[in-house]
């Protein structure tokens, strides 16, 4: 499988390495306006790759590809599919799909009228041990699920070429960048559209003595959101950016009406509790899901990149189906966009508001 890569920057060599290590694939083209960009994607490629090199998307549709991995700054997003779209390509398109839900809602529209298809790259799904949880509530090993948590507890927004990443206008900001995962994650645990939505936060640690042509980066780092789905089930996003040092990156928690089901990244551990009664022996257990040591090497997504690759290269040659479509990422910046509101306004956003 020939790949084109659009935006070569942290998370654009992160494809790379994982195409890298992906059977019969290879990075064939590359486009970036940005030359040190383009110098980290050579250098992850290897002095023996040599790379079709093109200064927009534009350009790089016009090549004999397969598939285009699309890893550009958020705002771009829409400008940069359009000719890729055009071309009936294969795209696997980073998360968020878009900062606005007119440009989600075009992208949607576009994909749907395209020969080729459209995968939006949501990592989380693809971690082993959230996948294997994912798996076994949906087994009904905690039974009628009820309430479900996620906590990302870690480290500040890292630098991106001209730090695009520290105002909202560019990401969607920080619910909507940060936080699709999660709402996409919620989505496929639940098995519900969100109703409403309320979310409590601010920027109150990171990036304060920061400026940029005198402007102070605007983007949240903490927050709680909760969201209610239509099924009856609740949901709840614990975020912190200033926490870096906790054990686990991530913890989420389903709890449905005969057990308590918890997954731990990066330690890899499910724990089971079911119920046993009022003063009652508990009966936890743990099992622990590995991830090969290649994936984990080739990404900062807990293997998960490498993962999705496989599943994307399959969907491609018409093997399985597509798991993450434009609507899925769409729908993701719906909560994600809601969240942002209700943070700002200092309120409950009914996702009706936003036509959902």
């Amino acid at each position: 499988m020939r790949y084109g890569l659009v935006g070569t920057g942290m998370m654009g060599v992160e494809h790379i390495n994982n195409v890298a290590i992906t059977p019969g694939a290879e990075i064939v083209a590359l486009a970036d306006p940005v030359g040190t960009s383009l110098g980290w994607a050579k250098g992850a490629l290897g002095a023996e790759a040599n790379p079709q090199v093109f200064g927009s998307s534009m350009e790089l549709a016009k090549a004999e590809l397969d598939a285009v991995i699309v890893a550009s700054p958020n705002y771009t997003h829409r400008d940069v599919l359009e000719p890729l779209l055009d071309a009936g390509l294969n795209i696997l398109c980073e998360k968020p799909v878009a900062t606005t839900l007119e440009d989600a809602r075009w992208i949607v529209e576009r994909a749907a009228q395209s020969p080729g298809i459209f995968w939006t790259a949501m990592e989380y799904r693809f971690m082993p041990p959230a996948a294997e949880f994912v798996r076994q509530v949906h087994d009904g090993r905690t039974g009628r699920l009820q309430m479900l948590s996620i906590r990302e507890h870690r480290f500040p927004f890292l630098p991106k070429v001209g730090d695009w990443n520290r105002f909202s206008a560019n990401t969607g900001g920080t619910m909507v960048e940060k936080c699709c995962h999660f709402f996409d994650l919620m989505r496929l645990i639940v098995g519900a559209e969100a109703v409403r939505v309320y979310c409590s936060g601010a920027m109150d640690v990171n990036h304060l003595d920061e400026r940029y042509d005198g402007r102070t980066p605007d983007i949240i780092d903490n927050s709680y959101t909760t969201v209610d789905f239509a099924n009856g089930v609740r949901a709840m996003l614990d975020l912190s950016m200033f926490a870096e040092g906790a054990e686990n990156q991530e913890e989420i928690t389903a709890v449905g009406d005969k057990a308590r089901l918890d997954c731990l990244i990066p330690t890899g551990d499910l724990v089971f509790s079911p119920r046993t009664g009022f003063h009652q022996p508990k009966a936890v257990t743990r099992e622990h899901v590995a991830v090969e040591a290649h994936a984990l090497n080739a990404g900062h997504h807990h293997g998960a990149t490498f993962y999705q690759h496989q599943k994307f290269c399959a969907a491609v040659k018409g093997e399985t189906p597509v798991e993450v479509t434009a609507t899925d990422g769409m729908m993701a910046v719906a909560i994600g966009t809601a969240a942002e509101i209700s943070a700002r306004e200092h309120r409950v956003v009914e996702m009706s508001e936003l036509g959902f």
